[in-house]
């Protein structure tokens, strides 16, 4: 029980500290003017995919054995400007392996859970422009092919994205 009242009397000290410096900061103008630069300045990473953890849940997955489906796969050589409802059409795919993935109990399930959210997420963001996605074929006009080609060309899609 000692040590635990060492413990809160030290986090009280440390909680004075802290918050007499940081008060110290806000009083002069230099400190307001670099506590509202480091909370609203975005931080950006040079070369950062928005795609990142879905590369490398994809990486996992590629070689599964469990997932025997066929899916509609978006050519990789689609014109740019029908990259984005190309890449939507690989994340709609990914549903129809989450359900394969239910049925045969595959260890991957999560990885391609992961996926599917983190894809949502970003796209959830972007409205489909209705003037480009008109030019671009539909998801099932594509041709079907076995889940490992199917991979390959989402990774090549999502690469692509990135640059």
């Amino acid at each position: 029980q000692k040590t635990y009242l060492k413990s809160i009397c030290l986090q009280y000290q440390l909680y004075l500290l802290l918050n007499s410096h940081c008060f110290c900061l806000l009083k002069n103008g230099m400190g307001l003017i670099i506590f509202f630069l480091c909370a609203y300045v975005p931080k950006t990473e040079a070369g950062h995919c928005k795609w990142a953890e879905v590369l490398k849940d994809l990486e996992k997955i590629k070689a599964s054995k469990d997932i025997d489906v066929s899916l509609y796969t978006a050519n990789t050589d689609e014109d740019v400007k029908c990259q984005e409802p190309v890449i939507r059409c690989f994340f709609l795919e990914t549903e129809v392996i989450i359900q394969e993935c239910r049925i045969k109990n595959c260890s991957e399930t999560l990885d391609i859970l992961n996926i599917w959210k983190n894809g949502n997420a970003s796209l959830e963001n972007k409205k489909l422009n209705s003037t480009t996605s008109a030019k671009c074929k539909e998801c099932e006009e594509y041709e079907e092919k076995k889940f490992t080609e199917f991979i390959q060309s989402f990774v090549k899609v999502i690469q692509r994205d990135c640059k």
